[in-house]
């Protein structure tokens, strides 16, 4: 791995502030950012990214290297969930797998916002429409694990709720409507209209990322403890599953995408784990499944591998091959 790439990440403020939240709750102080504070910082990320992605979106003309990175997202969020619920009801019950299977299938746009971060500061550019991908990948694999529970189970009665009010909520979730809905306005907005928000939508972006990250490790901080009780074996799946992923699309997503910056949002969209749409997905739908097990895994222990160690180590294989 190229150490001045990782010296790089590792020293990034917005990085910095996420380990002083983890160090904050070790040392057991009362630092913490209010709840609607959190709330509306997330909200503002999200669609910062979404309205940035959708102005890139409309100067880039729509070409078969668009059209496949959609259709290899969503293959993706298919194929993810299925190998890795085969892997997990070895050990876990059908319900907990489906959930995990679903979240690692899925994507974490806080990691996703992260890579953009990683990638303007090493002066890499990258496509608008790969908001698209990262929105396009929420929702199958939580319809995925869903489907996988239902024919392990043997059972005919998919869910003691509609499935149409699972689709709705994986489809209409808060986080999905607020960057797909961003991203249409960002690319019908003009650039004289872009520039009279933009710095809203981009000088202020980091700061706000840096607050975010900080809150981050604050949760990361106070689940990580009750998560190492729950055994070695999601510790371990939670670290070598996102390695696997993105290092197997940072080497493959090189035959269709010439796009340095896109390869690499590719990779750790690959190796992210949702923990905010999955887990409001299957409260609903699979409410037997432990949200102590499959969110502590996704934020506390797989988030922040992939923006400390992963993300070099993607672009470094990204670079090499």
């Amino acid at each position: 791995m190229d150490l001045h790439l990782l010296i790089d990440n590792l020293t990034n403020p917005a990085l910095l502030f996420f380990f002083l939240g983890i160090l904050a709750v070790q040392l057991k102080s009362d630092l913490q950012i209010p709840e609607n504070s959190s709330k509306f910082i997330s909200l503002y990320l999200l669609l910062a990214i979404g309205f940035k992605g959708g102005q890139e979106l409309s100067h880039s003309n729509l070409n078969m290297e668009i059209i496949w990175s959609l259709l290899f997202g969503v293959f993706l969020a298919i194929v993810v969930p299925i190998y890795t619920f085969l892997i997990l009801k070895k050990k876990f019950s059908l319900e907990n797998s489906g959930a995990i299977a679903a979240a690692y299938g899925s994507v974490s746009a806080v990691t996703f916002v992260t890579a953009i971060s990683f990638l303007e500061l090493e002066q890499i550019s990258f496509g608008g429409h790969m908001v698209a991908v990262m929105a396009l990948m929420e929702a199958p694999s939580i319809m995925v694990g869903l489907v996988l529970i239902t024919i392990f189970k043997g059972s005919k009665n998919k869910s003691d709720v509609p499935i149409k009010t699972v689709l709705s909520h994986a489809l209409f979730n808060g986080s999905v409507l607020l960057i797909i809905g961003s991203l249409v306005i960002g690319y019908l907005a003009s650039d004289a209209q872009a520039e009279g928000i933009k710095p809203f939508t981009t000088d202020i972006f980091k700061g706000f990322l840096a607050v975010f990250l900080l809150d981050m490790g604050i949760t990361s901080g106070k689940k990580l403890k009750d998560f190492i009780k729950k055994g070695w074996f999601a510790l371990w799946f939670a670290i070598i599953i996102p390695i696997i992923n993105g290092s197997i699309v940072a080497y493959t997503s090189g035959i269709f995408l010439e796009s340095v910056g896109n390869r690499l949002l590719f990779a750790i969209l690959a190796a992210s784990a949702s923990y905010i749409a999955v887990p409001a997905a299957m409260k609903i739908a699979v409410p037997k499944a432990s949200p102590s097990l499959y969110i502590p895994m996704a934020l506390a222990i797989t988030f922040p591998f992939n923006i400390t160690l992963g993300m070099p180590l993607y672009l470094c294989i990204i670079k090499y091959f």
